[in-house]
């Protein structure tokens, strides 16, 4: 049996949110330990790591779609998907709590922002790596 076309819009969806964003915290880090506070500066770049994230899942798409005819989500694509987003939901909660700290102890909004972004990102990705795991394993 062939990988479904949800299984690879998973797939696309994952490398292009680590390619988009992993980009975005690699020159965002590299930008704090230059000595950047400006919120603007950052602004722009998530803007331009967003756009490049976005070309990156259309593209992807629009050649899975044409390599292979996209049939509609079943049950079993539903399953996956709650299973995964019920999973991956305690990683932004705990970013939650992280930022809230921040804010409590007077950490940089600049560092705060930053780290909310981050748990979103990673939440975001943990549940499209169990998603994978559990098209390859099985419902």
């Amino acid at each position: 049996m062939g990988t479904s076309f949800q299984e690879k819009s998973v797939r696309i969806q994952l490398v292009g949110m680590v390619l988009g964003l992993g980009t975005y915290f690699v020159l965002a880090g590299r930008m704090l330990t230059s000595g950047a506070r400006e919120m603007p500066a950052f602004a722009v770049l998530f803007m331009v790591a967003t756009v490049l994230m976005v070309i990156l899942l259309v593209a992807g798409h629009i050649v899975a779609a044409i390599a292979g005819k996209p049939e509609g989500r079943d049950e079993r694509d539903r399953l996956i998907s709650w299973r995964a987003e019920h999973s991956s939901s305690s990683v932004v909660a705990a970013g939650d709590c992280g930022s809230v700290a921040c804010m409590v102890f007077g950490i940089e909004n600049v560092r705060t922002a930053n780290l909310l972004l981050l748990s979103l990102a990673v939440s975001e990705m943990a549940r499209l790596v169990l998603r994978l795991a559990s098209y390859r394993r099985g419902v």
